[in-house]
Formats: C-alpha cells, sequence, structure tokens
C-alpha cells in the first residue's frame, strides 16, 4: 500500500520534441494514477528541470534536435547528484547498436513507438519500483549512518571523560593543580593552531597533552611529594616518568592515546639534544612533543606552586627567548609568542 501510494507520487519527466508523444504519454500516465509530471518539447530545458524538478523517472526521446538523448544523458551523467536515475528511452528504432549505446550511456529501459499502453506503464512501473526500493535503502542507509555517528560521539565524549578521570587520578599524588593541566592543554591547542595543524590534531592534541606527565603515577611518593631539590639519585628516578606514562599509553588503537604516548614520551627532549629519555634533537622529537614542551614549561615559570612563586611575565619571556634553539623549537617559540594575548587570556581565565 505504501509503495503504490509512493508511486502515484513519484515524479516523471518527459522529454520528447513531438507534443503529440508528450500529450500521449502524460495522458496514460494520468490515467494510471500518475500526477506529478513535467514535460518539454526543448532537449535543451533537460538539465534545468532536473535540478529543480529532481524527478524520479526520465522518459527521454533518441531523436530530437538540439541535443539528442545521447548527449542529454551524457550532461546528465556529468551532473547528477543522484546515484540512480531510471532513464527510460523513448525510440521508434528497434537496433541492437542504438540500444547498446544507450544502456552504455545511462538508459535503463526503452519503449518503442508506436506505444503499447500497457507495455509503457509496466515499464514505467517497473523502473519506478525499483527507483522506490532505492530511495529506501538509500534513507535507511543515512539514518544508520546516523546512528553510527551518534554512537561514535558517545564514543568520543566517554573516552574524553576517562582521560580527564585519568588525569585527576594522577594530581591526588602530584603537587600541581588540576588548572595547570586546563591551561597547558588549551595552550597547546592554540599553538597547535597558529602553525597550522588541522582542527582535528588540534583537538587530539587538547585532550592527549592533559597526560603529558601521566607517567608520575610510577614515582614513589618520597621522589614526587619532595618538597626541597633532588639529589642525582632521585632524579634519574624522576626521570622515569617520562617511560612510564609512555608504558602506560602504550598499545592503544585510540588516536587520543596514541598521541599522549608520544607526547608522553618525548616532551622533556630538548631541540639540542640535552633532554630525556631518548636524547632525542631538533626534528627528531615529535611535533607535538615540542609543542608539549614550550606550553609545559611556560605554564610552570608563571604559575605560582608549592614550592615557588609564580615569575613575573617579562621573565618568563627572557627565559623562553633564552631557551630558543637549545631547549625549544625556534619556530615554535616565536609562534607562541605570536599567540601570548590569547595565552594570557587562558592563563587568567583558569587560575
Amino acid at each position: 500500500m505504501q509503495l503504490a501510494a509512493s508511486m502515484s507520487n513519484a515524479k516523471i519527466l518527459i522529454v520528447d520534441d513531438h507534443p503529440a508523444n508528450l500529450l500521449l504519454l502524460e495522458k496514460l500516465l494520468v490515467i494510471s494514477g500518475f500526477h506529478n509530471i513535467k514535460t518539454t518539447t526543448d532537449s535543451r530545458e533537460t538539465l534545468e528541470l532536473y535540478t529543480k524538478f529532481k524527478p524520479d523517472l526520465l522518459l527521454l526521446d533518441f531523436r530530437m534536435p538540439y541535443l539528442d538523448g545521447f548527449q542529454v544523458m551524457e550532461q546528465l551523467n556529468s551532473y547528477k547528484e543522484d546515484d540512480y536515475l531510471p532513464i527510460v528511452m523513448i525510440t521508434a528504432q528497434d537496433d541492437r547498436e542504438h540500444r547498446l549505446k544507450a544502456l552504455k550511456t545511462g538508459a535503463k529501459d526503452f519503449i518503442v513507438k508506436p506505444f503499447d499502453h500497457a507495455e509503457v506503464i509496466m515499464r514505467i512501473r517497473n523502473n519506478l519500483e525499483i527507483r522506490l526500493l532505492y530511495n529506501e535503502v538509500r534513507l535507511h542507509n543515512h539514518q544508520l549512518e546516523e546512528k553510527v555517528q551518534d554512537r561514535i560521539k558517545e564514543f568520543q565524549e566517554l573516552q574524553i571523560e576517562l582521560i580527564q578521570r585519568l588525569v585527576l587520578a594522577a594530581e591526588f599524588r602530584d603537587s600541581e593543580t588540576g588548572n595547570h593541566i586546563v591551561r597547558m592543554s588549551m595552550y597547546t591547542y592554540e599553538l597547535g593552531k597558529v602553525v597550522g595543524l588541522p582542527e582535528k590534531e588540534c583537538k587530539l592534541l587538547l585532550y592527549a597533552s592533559m597526560m603529558h606527565d601521566i607517567g608520575k603515577i610510577g614515582i614513589p611518593d618520597n621522589i614526587l611529594l619532595k618538597p626541597g631539590k633532588l639529589i642525582p639519585k632521585e632524579w634519574e628516578i624522576m626521570k622515569t616518568h617520562a617511560y612510564k606514562g609512555a608504558q602506560i599509553l602504550k598499545g592503544s588503537s585510540s588516536e587520543i592515546i596514541k598521541m599522549a604516548e608520544q607526547i608522553a614520551l618525548t616532551h622533556h627532549e630538548k631541540w639540542d639534544g640535552s633532554g630525556y629519555p631518548q636524547g632525542l634533537k631538533g626534528e627528531e622529537i615529535p611535533l607535538v612533543g615540542r609543542i608539549t614542551a614550550i606550553c609545559d614549561v611556560f605554564d610552570a615559570l608563571i604559575s605560582e606552586r608549592p614550592y615557588k612563586q609564580a615569575w613575573p611575565k617579562e621573565m618568563v619571556i627572557s627565559e623562553m627567548e633564552r631557551g630558543s634553539g637549545i631547549h625549544f623549537d625556534p619556530f615554535l617559540v616565536k609562534a607562541f609568542f605570536e599567540i601570548l594575548p590569547i595565552i594570557y587570556v587562558i592563563k587568567d581565565k583558569y587560575i
């Protein structure tokens, strides 16, 4: 019943340079219950009618002035947004050559002049049925895709929440505040944008950088929470947090966790090769690690900690300049200075 109702509402476009053929076909269609019909005797109007009318079926004459049926199909093929438009050719020619050419060009069926009324309607109904079933499948696929995207969004939101909770768990063992993590990660997002990373990469960086120090979970309290300066042996243990963080995050199929693993392992590497744990140099250090290094150090310097006062802005800038080409990627330092007004807004907002 639903298919019958859809068929009667189907849009049919007829293109034939003979008005008598148009009149006859239109009358046949109306008698058979079709009422959504447009016609033209000028083949040059086909493309415009197609774009405005969006027909479910096209009845198209072979031989016409201006543009013949083949040329019209070629024109439609270069424009068609629709994957499946039944084109039924109207022809007085019953030879194999023209039929093969029509099929290759995009025709789905043929009606031959003079018209057999019953055959014409049957062929139109058969082609419309395929078209309407195609529409149903396309609609179902679209709805399914929307559901899939909703599930992906839910999964991503859950993943981000778990990341934030994991970071929060690490914060319980560290003297750094959660706002440091928020500020630093937002700095990395802004720096990623200004150096030309795609938005998707910047969003990954925003969340992945939150886990840069996750390895500190594995550092003993007497070292991690020591109020004074670490002795060399303790410092060597503290430095293992980079490897520990990478190990915690290793082996995930998640893009965020993969990036976080890179950052955890490399955010203490230095441009001149004097960093740890691998002693990487220059562009051997992944870009996301270099970005995080700048943002982490900047926030550590400009923020108050239990063991230090916040440095004045001028001193922080001078220290970052001194570190350019030694600790930090010079290009990234320059880019970071360009966005300092944005950085200060973030810093003041998340005190």
